[in-house]
């Protein structure tokens, strides 16, 4: 079995990825939506460091490099940079917010801290007259737009003329003949008019991108690319039966076929009869090689004592690893050929930007098992083919693969199970209160008709006891939250204004059908400030 430590390989680009559009990170916090914008187009786009050299660049072929926003002032002592000379590589530039002060800074303009700094809605000038842009081009004279920053770009460099203007400030910039434009608000947010329409510009007017994504393009190409790197070496999937895992396992199925074996570990933090109804369905309906694991008391004993959150993830992230060295092991010695290389996980995107930082220095939100929560040893090298993708993106590649609707429409899961919805010590009790709790959530959200509506429903089990009245008695029992959410990718997140008949008929089913519980609570926490899961 292979001992190199190996944490996500890098395989030749797909076509399709080449002479897409480079979103270079300066740590803002809306860098995933330009990507996401961009493929929306059927541009592929990949989200970079700031950091990252020349010729990485280059190896991609861009059509058009994109400078993200973030939060530093460029005078800042460890201010986010990149290679000034990716501005001289002939490729055309579009610098968003902070994107458009690092390049005015670096080519010879002048940035200054605002008297009165911009955030949110701005109405945004364009100087039509005066100058005919191919950024807004057909555009009217005023639109309303979304910024979020706190310095100006008050001195252009030479070559770059005004486009744009909001009542106080520089807005858009450009310079034609070298193709670099910039905006000082945020065009891939939907509080900005015609945003996409100004991102459209760049890629097919400036940058004259081909429209080459597509769900087809991907799993051709992601199955070829994955065909090449495994070679004859056999493959394990992390399979938890939801989306991201399954299409991960579909598309490495294609590619690879029966040297692929899949394994569903229940780590006794699933939901009620989840295994059980797993294993049917990923063997009968979806045909794949699945071996099932019943690890549940190895789980719970490292749970045992354990109520720090991140301490919880990082011991499920290494015991799923561990079991599945251990099953590598017995299929090794069942099976006489092929060395068993690497382990396929369902990553996504925002598993990865909330687990670690794509520019370096910022917070770490909260490790995923899948990602940061992953052992620094590994007995595998990891093959991740969603690592680049959104949720619904992948869902979208999901109905290209032809998976049942059943599956594409449930609700995500975490990695960690209920482990991250019990709050404190994780132990049998309180996993089978939480169980009955969270069926009748969805069950209410199902009857309701809102389970394909909404993001997520579920039930948080909290280590906090209140006074209750049950009968003629007095009772101290168990508090159970329940959390509704609406998105669009999991990166920012909205609580459900759900009827009060529903609520109604959840916590009364919650306190009457659940032993032990005599409150129930409603989150109306967004994210930010918020995360959708409580641990």
């Amino acid at each position: 079995m292979s001992t190199t430590v190996q944490m996500q390989q890098h395989h030749q680009r797909p076509n399709s990825e080449l002479g897409g559009v480079v979103v270079l990170d300066f740590g803002g916090q809306y860098t995933q939506l330009i990507a996401r914008r961009i493929r929306e187009q059927q541009v592929f786009s990949s989200v970079l460091p700031c950091t990252t050299t020349l010729d990485e660049i280059r190896k991609l072929e861009p059509s058009g490099i994109v400078l993200s926003g973030g939060p530093s002032s460029v005078y800042d002592p460890q201010a986010p940079k990149c290679d000034v000379n990716v501005l001289a590589l002939g490729i055309p530039v579009l610098g968003i917010c902070y994107g458009m002060q690092w390049l005015t800074h670096h080519l010879g303009g002048k940035v200054e801290p605002a008297e009165r700094r911009e955030y949110g809605s701005a109405v945004l000038n364009i100087e039509h007259a005066t100058h005919k842009s191919e950024l807004f081009a057909d555009f009217p004279e005023s639109l309303r737009i979304w910024n979020s920053h706190g310095d100006h770009v008050v001195g252009l460099p030479p070559g770059f003329r005004t486009v744009g203007r909001t009542h106080s400030a520089v807005a858009a910039v450009e310079d034609p003949h070298r193709k670099i434009y910039a905006v000082e608000f945020h065009p891939e947010v939907r509080h900005t008019d015609r945003g996409t329409e100004i991102l459209r510009n760049f890629l097919f007017r400036v940058c004259k991108a081909e429209k080459k994504w597509s769900g087809a393009a991907f799993i051709e190409e992601t199955t070829a690319a994955i065909r090449t790197k495994v070679g004859n070496s056999r493959v394990i999937c992390a399979l938890s039966g939801g989306v991201d895992s399954t299409v991960a396992a579909v598309l490495v199925h294609r590619a690879i076929g029966d040297r692929l074996t899949n394994i569903f570990v229940n780590t006794g933090l699933l939901r009620k009869n989840e295994f059980e109804h797993t294993l049917e369905m990923l063997r009968d309906r979806l045909g794949l090689r699945v071996i099932g694991v019943d690890a549940s008391e190895r789980f719970l004993a490292q749970l045992k004592g354990i109520t720090d959150p991140e301490r919880k993830r990082k011991l499920i992230g290494a015991e799923f690893i561990s079991v599945f060295a251990d099953q590598a092991v017995e299929l090794q010695k069942n099976e006489a050929h092929g060395e068993i290389a690497y382990l396929v996980q369902g990553t996504l995107y925002p598993d990865v930007i909330e687990s670690v930082s794509v520019k370096g220095p910022s917070a770490t939100i909260k490790t995923h098992h899948n990602v940061g929560g992953l052992p620094e040893k590994m007995p595998f090298a990891l093959i991740e083919p969603l690592r680049d993708l959104f949720k619904d993106e992948v869902r979208r590649i999901g109905r290209d693969l032809g998976l049942p609707n059943e599956l594409l429409v449930k609700h995500p899961f975490p990695g960690p199970g209920l482990a991250v919805r019990v709050l404190g010590e994780v132990n049998a009790e309180a996993l089978v209160t939480l169980r009955e709790a969270d069926v009748i959530v969805v069950e209410e959200i199902r009857r309701a008709g809102l389970y394909e509506k909404v993001w997520q429903a579920f039930a948080v089990l909290l280590p906090v006891r209140s006074v209750g009245v049950m009968g003629d008695y007095r009772t101290y029992g168990l508090t159970i939250a329940v959390r509704v959410v609406e998105s669009e990718d999991a990166m920012t997140a909205d609580w459900v204004r759900l009827p009060g008949d529903v609520l109604e008929r959840i916590s009364t089913r919650i306190v009457n059908e659940v032993p032990g519980v005599t409150r129930v609570v409603y989150d109306i926490s967004s994210k930010p400030p918020g995360t959708i899961e409580w641990e």
